[in-house]
């Protein structure tokens, strides 16, 4: 089993899988959003790439605010994580996310991606270092997921 990584963002979500020793994390695509508040499609594919991978739960960037307070983009990921939580029966656990687009730019800058092509892959990898922070933080617990 694997564990899925998403980076929510208003327009997008980086999505990320784990390998299945629950050790690395690899961004696998970005789901493209019409609107913020249409999650229809974005649930839909979700759950499909949640078969395919056979996921066991999914780790969902919390976006608090560097003073550690909750403001309206983690709220509004609160709001995600039960929408998949109902629409999928998995359990969602929230992962800090502070600095994660920061770091995903740094890591696509030393791998040489040119600035006007990082906005391709910022979001998913994004999601791989959300994810890849939470399995670094639970190494027990990811064996044999």
């Amino acid at each position: 089993m694997r564990i899925m990584g998403l980076d929510y963002g208003t327009k997008t979500v980086g999505v990320a899988i784990s390998d299945e020793l629950g050790i690395t994390a690899q961004p696998i695509m970005t789901i493209e959003r019409k609107s913020e508040n249409k999650l229809r499609k974005t649930l839909a594919k979700i759950e499909e790439l949640i078969d395919e991978y056979k996921v066991s739960f999914v780790v969902l960037g919390y976006p608090k605010n560097m003073n550690n307070t909750v403001g309206e983009r983690a709220l509004a990921t609160e709001e995600f994580k039960e929408h998949i939580e109902r629409r999928t029966g998995l359990e969602v656990y929230l992962q800090d996310e502070r600095l994660s687009t920061v770091e995903s730019e740094r890591i696509l800058m030393e791998a040489g991606v040119r600035r006007e092509h990082r906005k391709e892959y910022v979001d998913k990898m994004a999601a791989a270092v959300i994810l890849q922070s939470y399995l670094d933080a639970h190494p027990m617990q990811n064996e044999g997921c």
